[in-house]
């Protein structure tokens, strides 16, 4: 699992639980369905500003949005949590 992964997975369960369409959130933060779309699934990692943009529009925090993910100093490893 890649970070970009972990992301998507918060980043669709907080959509779904604002009970708000893929559209719905692209228009509120300024940003095409389809990257919206991609985002979700994985095919990209966000930078910083649209993951801004994407907790305003959602209500919830970047921690929200990145619980889960962390870095292993000595293994210089990412760790993912569920």
């Amino acid at each position: 699992m890649k970070p970009r992964d972990r992301f998507a997975i918060s980043l669709r369960k907080a959509r779904q639980k604002a009970e708000i369409s893929q559209e719905e959130l692209g228009f509120r933060c300024d940003l095409h369905r389809t990257e919206i779309s991609l985002l979700e699934r994985g095919g990209r990692e966000p930078r910083l500003g649209t993951i801004v943009k994407l907790c305003g529009a959602l209500g919830v925090t970047p921690e929200e949005l990145c619980t889960g993910i962390a870095w292993n100093v000595k293994s210089r490893k990412f760790q993912f949590k569920k």
